[in-house]
C-alpha cells in the first residue's frame, strides 16, 4: 500500500489559490484581495496544512487566545490580523488559523513589490514570522481602519488597471504594514502585565543557564532556544524584549553573558579561556572580542581593575 503524503500542499500561484478556493481569476496575477464578506469562501476543499509562495495578510473576526491580565484587562475580541511570508507552513496544528474563516484575505505575490522600497523594508516587519497565536488583536476602532484599506485596494484592483495602479495599491499596502506596526506596539504595551511576567520567567531561564554547567554542555544559548522554552516565536520575542527593553533577544542574551563574565572575571581566580570556556564560548577569542565590542575594554584588562 502506497504510503500517504502529508507533506504541506505548496501553492506556486495566485491563480492556483483561486481555484482549489472555487474562486474566479484573480484581477491581476500577483496581488489579489479575497472578500469572504461579500463572496464566501468554502474553506473545506483547501489543504490543512500548506506553504504558499506569496505574503497573506488575513483579518478573522473572531480569534481565540482571548486573555485576562489580574482584574483589569482583556483582549480585544473584535478579530484580529494574521500575517504570513513565503515559504512559511500555514494551518499544521494552527486552530487559528485554519478553523476559522478569515473575512479579508491579502495576497502579495513578492515580484510585485520589486522596484518599490517596500520589497525590502517588507522583510523587516517581524509579525510575517509571529505564530498564529500571536495574531494582532484589533480594537473596533483599529478593525474599521484595516478593513478600510483592504476595501481601498479592492476598489483599486476592480477598477480599470493603469499606469497608476500599482502606485496607489503599494501605497496602500505600506499603509496596512505601518498601522499594524502601530498596533503591535500597543498590543504589547496593553499587555504589560503579561510581558512583565515572560520578562521575568526570561531572566530567570537565563539566571539558570549561566550558573549551572548548561553553557560548557550545550554552548551558548540562542533565541530559538528561548523561545521555545517561553512558547513564543523568535521574531515576536525580539520585537517584545525591543519594545521592553529596546534590545532585541540576541542583544539581550549578549548583556547577560557580560554581567556574567564581569562576575566571573572580578570575583574568581579563572583564567580568562577558562571563563570563556564556563560561558559556552568554544573560542576564547570569540568571548575577548565580543566583550570588548559591548565593554569598550578587554577581558585582561577589565580584571586588572580589581587586583
Amino acid at each position: 500500500m502506497k504510503k500517504e503524503d502529508n507533506s504541506p500542499y505548496k501553492f506556486n500561484s495566485l491563480s492556483e489559490a483561486h481555484r482549489i478556493m472555487g474562486l474566479p481569476q484573480p484581477k491581476h496575477p500577483l496581488i489579489s484581495l479575497i472578500n469572504n464578506e461579500n463572496h464566501p469562501v468554502e474553506m473545506s476543499g483547501q489543504p490543512n496544512s500548506h506553504i504558499l509562495n506569496f505574503y497573506k495578510i488575513s483579518y478573522k473576526p473572531k480569534l481565540s487566545g482571548r486573555l485576562k491580565y489580574g482584574q483589569s484587562y482583556y483582549d480585544f475580541d473584535e478579530g484580529g490580523l494574521l500575517f504570513a511570508a513565503p515559504n512559511q507552513i500555514i494551518g499544521h496544528e494552527q486552530d487559528l488559523e485554519s478553523s476559522v474563516c478569515s473575512l479579508y484575505t491579502l495576497l502579495i505575490h513578492p515580484d510585485f513589490l520589486l522596484s518599490y522600497p517596500i520589497a525590502k523594508k517588507i522583510k523587516s516587519y517581524g509579525f510575517f514570522s509571529y505564530s498564529a497565536n500571536e495574531a494582532l488583536h484589533l480594537s473596533e476602532k483599529e478593525k474599521a481602519t484595516i478593513i478600510a484599506i483592504f476595501k481601498s485596494i479592492e476598489e483599486e484592483l476592480n477598477s480599470r488597471i493603469d499606469d497608476f495602479s500599482q502606485d496607489v495599491i503599494i501605497t496602500q499596502i505600506e499603509l496596512l504594514l505601518n498601522y499594524s506596526n502601530r498596533f503591535y506596539k500597543r498590543q504589547f504595551i496593553t499587555r504589560k502585565v503579561l510581558n512583565s511576567d515572560l520578562l521575568q520567567k526570561l531572566e530567570e531561564l537565563l539566571e539558570a543557564y549561566f550558573n549551572d554547567r548548561t553553557p560548557i554542555l550545550k554552548g551558548l544559548p540562542t533565541v530559538q532556544y528561548l523561545s521555545d522554552y517561553l512558547n513564543i516565536s523568535p521574531s515576536y520575542l525580539s520585537d517584545l524584549l525591543r519594545s521592553l527593553t529596546g534590545q532585541n533577544a540576541q542583544q539581550h542574551i549578549h548583556q547577560k553573558l557580560i554581567e556574567k563574565a564581569k562576575e566571573k572575571l572580578s570575583g574568581t581566580s579563572l583564567s580568562v579561556s577558562e571563563v570563556a570556556y564556563e560561558l559556552g564560548f568554544e573560542h576564547s577569542q570569540s568571548f575577548n572580542k565580543l566583550f570588548k565590542a559591548k565593554t569598550k575594554i578587554s577581558p585582561l584588562a577589565f580584571r586588572k581593575m580589581f587586583n
